[in-house]
């Protein structure tokens, strides 16, 4: 991917687990990683070294970067925390660069539209982190059900099995386990899961209804005999949030270590290992944090062409793909993972299902990331902005369907859309 002077040069902002990854699929998908803005040391400097980042493109803020990044990058990726992705997105349209933004734009729609605002009045091509539109399975899907494979879509069922490790991790004693520190459950987690049922039906909801809480990690909760830090409770060995089994596991394992534990430790040895469960919040009791978000939440859509859709968000579930159910008039499909299974209403039984594998066999959310990264760095070096899959209007209509299905949640009524240029979506 270049552009007239070699590859298009792209800066990482924010070198957690998520700026590592893109870090990684920019060098696969022939982009070169040519700046770092990260404030933590122990995270800038190896992600630096990993890409010959010279030191003078290595910067502990955003806006040192900002300030010379004429001079460094053509695209960054805005990968901070949710509630530091505003600022440097308009700062960095403001110069000309090209944004690659994890999701959410921003936890909230006055800064969203700021940043679009930035966008628009720049030209700069944007893209957000929604990459279930990219992975093999999805597009599979999506061909099938434009040429008519199942008859006339009639509805959707979405489930996001968080898993009861990665849910603990991330959102009871993580980043994402407050509102106000992050962003909903539903924006952090499963924007992009809404993006997606929006892309298979190929419609926005005209109204919808949501119901979801924080039922299982709270203090009422916790077992008689449970300590403060995992390292000290009694409890511990039959707990399923187990901290030092969750993260011990991960020692010895690069994926594992790079995925997760990088998120606890900067040092992936026992001894470091031991120490950030004693001090840090990712040894705390499960129900002792001071997490606020959902663990559980359905959202039910209706479209103007009455059909109807739901997704559902748990952290009670086994670590697993996403599962998606479509229902039409002459069959049905099933996608887990990246396997599709057909069911045709018109075959007979014998030979009525139909099973299609899609990719490479790896999850397709890895596998959309790497194809998110590779069409935008395409779009960049040719100029081609509609190559994009998830530009900044499917980004606004993914998020405002959120704040949407967040106010029917805490409100108990069904929430009409209004979808009217200029208009607040509910």
């Amino acid at each position: 991917m270049s552009l007239g002077r070699g590859p298009v040069r792209v800066g990482i902002v924010g070198a957690g687990g998520r700026g590592r990854l893109h870090a990684r699929n920019v060098q696969r998908a022939g982009g070169r990683v040519t700046a770092i803005a990260e404030p933590v040391r122990e995270r800038r400097e190896p992600l630096a070294a990993t890409h010959d980042v010279p030191a003078a493109a290595r910067f502990a803020h955003w806006a040192e970067l900002a300030e010379h990044a004429a001079d460094h990058v053509d695209v960054v990726v805005i990968a901070t925390q949710d509630h530091d992705h505003a600022d440097p997105a308009v700062a960095f349209a403001e110069r000309g660069v090209h944004l690659l933004c994890e999701k959410p734009i921003a936890p909230d729609e006055p800064a969203a539209l700021r940043v679009a605002e930035a966008v628009r009045r720049t030209g700069v091509q944007f893209t957000i982190s929604h990459p279930l539109r990219y992975a093999p399975s999805t597009r599979a899907l999506v061909a099938a059900l434009r040429a008519g494979r199942i008859g006339d879509l009639v509805s959707v069922q979405h489930l996001e099995p968080v898993g009861t490790w990665h849910f603990a991790h991330s959102y009871v004693r993580g980043s994402w386990r407050r509102e106000d520190l992050a962003s909903s459950l539903l924006l952090a987690k499963c924007s992009h899961d809404i993006d997606l049922l929006t892309h298979l039906v190929g419609d926005r909801p005209s109204r919808l209804a949501s119901f979801g809480r924080l039922s299982h990690f709270r203090p009422e909760r916790r077992p008689e005999g449970a300590a403060d830090r995992c390292l000290d409770c009694a409890v511990e060995p039959t707990c399923p949030y187990s901290a030092p089994r969750i993260y011990r596991s991960c020692l010895g394992d690069p994926d594992w270590e790079h995925q997760l534990l990088g998120a606890v430790t900067d040092v992936p040895t026992p001894e470091a290992l031991d120490a950030a469960l004693r001090d840090g919040p990712y040894g705390r009791c499960v129900y002792g944090c001071d997490n606020d978000v959902v663990d559980h939440q359905v959202v039910a859509f209706e479209f103007d062409s009455g059909i109807t859709a739901t997704h559902t968000v748990t952290a009670f579930s086994e670590q697993a793909p996403r599962q998606t159910r479509v229902f039409g008039t002459h069959g049905a499909v099933e996608v887990d993972g990246g396997v599709l299974r057909f069911y045709d209403f018109r075959a007979h039984p014998d030979r009525a299902v139909e099973t299609v594998a899609a990719g490479d066999g790896r999850a397709p959310h890895q596998e959309g990331d790497e194809e998110l990264v590779r069409v935008f760095l395409r779009a960049v070096a040719d100029d081609e902005p509609g190559a994009n899959l998830t530009g900044l209007e499917e980004a606004l209509t993914s998020h405002r369907i959120v704040w949407a299905a967040e106010r029917a949640r805490r409100s108990g009524e069904t929430v009409a859309m209004a979808w009217d240029a200029g208009v607040p979506c509910a």
